[in-house]
């Protein structure tokens, strides 16, 4: 079989889909002259947001770790205290602790959800007794399992902070991902389900922890005539520029979802023969955003591949394949795939940090994993997170693609297996 011609213009993994309402709000504060981080649509966007997922405050604010500093900083981290963190997630999730002093300590994924294992926080729980928050992320729009996720934390006395910049929308037992933890986090960067081109919203029930965030955001001023400071502030809120694109974005929120659930259909269906399976969730209590249509391929079908710190290479073998592979055939088509998120405990940053897996301290694990794929009792790998990245990668997701692109890209995929 030949080989595809690239497209003519890029395939992104996630790009802005917008619609004409955005720029009628920015106008709107432009001929308002409410350009600084104040004015009606930031007010519109904490209503939106609280009112849409179910909370009873939200902050507006510059980013989505902004707010997840903010969050951090409400749950009372102090240098030296540990915090119990997903593992495998973007670094922004992980960095506010370390802004206050805190020190992450790494749980472990499972292979259910690819998020939080709860059996290994109940064991970091174990382990790290003096530990008193939760950092827990939403993976690719999939939720965690937070009911019991939830149960752990109150039964720990710990405080739940919970990022759900990747999964505005999904919801778990009919609730939605934000109403779980103490403090939330919800995220409009560029590459979200909808975007303010960045911003981000912490959330939560608490009325003076709202109004705490939302002094601090604005450089912790006081109530005087002057400028009175007697408690370290932040540049924190958002704009009521970028308000006004999350603002026009909002009405188009379960639009986006389901377009982005079509194209993760769609490469499901297209897979079905293949030996690979699509990001994994329990459709009997929960429903994912479909933010990213991820691909893990099967143990038995994963071509020989190595990776270092910067480069990847890889063994091409008749039948199998691997994601340095399927990503370079997506590339070729001028398309844009992503590998996993490397977990925390494997970035070099993070190395010396504990990780915690369900069977205990996951170092050695890892080390083991590493030099031979050593498997648990229950058949599966001792370190899911190493194993989700050696074997996973991100699909082009992006919710202006044409299926005869999609169907270009699976055909790629498809090729790679021959």
């Amino acid at each position: 079989m030949s080989q595809a011609v690239p497209f003519e213009s890029k395939v992104w993994l996630s790009s802005p889909t917008m619609h004409g309402e955005e720029l009628e709000y920015v106008k709107q504060a432009y001929e308002s002259n409410w350009m600084s981080t104040v004015g009606e649509n930031i007010n519109e966007v904490e209503r939106l947001a609280r009112e849409y997922v179910g909370r009873k405050h939200a902050v507006a604010l510059s980013s989505g770790t902004a707010a997840l500093h903010m969050a951090v900083k409400l749950a009372g981290v102090k240098p030296g205290d540990e915090v119990l963190c997903s593992d495998m997630t973007f670094a922004a999730t992980v960095n506010p602790v370390m802004y206050e002093g805190g020190i992450p300590v790494f749980v472990d994924s499972e292979f259910d959800t690819w998020n939080m294992d709860p059996v290994a926080l109940d064991k970091a729980f174990e382990l790290h007794p003096s530990a008193k928050v939760v950092m827990l992320a939403h993976l690719y729009g999939t939720p965690a399992k937070c009911k019991e996720i939830r149960r752990i934390c109150d039964e720990h006395g710990a405080i739940l902070i919970e990022d759900a910049a990747e999964s505005l929308g999904a919801t778990y037992l009919g609730d939605q991902t934000g109403t779980f933890g103490d403090y939330s986090v919800v995220s409009f960067n560029g590459n979200k389900i909808i975007t303010g081109s960045s911003g981000g919203v912490l959330l939560t029930d608490d009325g003076d922890a709202a109004d705490k965030a939302r002094k601090w955001s604005t450089q912790s001023r006081e109530a005087a005539p002057w400028y009175q400071h007697e408690e370290l502030g932040y540049n924190y809120r958002m704009s009521n520029v970028i308000a006004g694109v999350v603002r026009g974005q909002f009405p188009h929120l379960e639009e986006h979802i389901a377009q982005k659930r079509e194209i993760w259909a769609r490469y499901c269906n297209a897979f079905s023969d293949l030996p690979v399976s699509m990001n994994p969730f329990d459709e009997s209590t929960c429903e994912p955003n479909y933010w990213l249509s991820c691909l893990i391929v099967d143990r038995e079908a994963m071509a020989k591949q190595v990776r270092g710190e910067h480069e990847a290479l890889y063994v091409p073998e008749s039948g199998k394949s691997c994601p340095t592979e399927i990503l370079e055939a997506i590339s070729a088509l001028n398309a844009e795939g992503r590998p996993i998120w490397k977990p925390m405990h494997l970035q070099p940053i993070y190395r010396m940090n504990s990780f915690v897996t369900r069977e205990g301290n996951g170092r050695a694990k890892t080390n083991a994993y590493i030099a031979g794929g050593a498997i648990a009792g229950d058949g599966l790998p001792l370190d899911a997170g190493a194993d989700v990245f050696h074997r996973g990668l991100c699909l082009p997701s992006d919710n202006k693609m044409e299926p005869w692109q999609q169907d270009c890209i699976i055909e790629a995929v498809r090729r790679c297996f021959e």
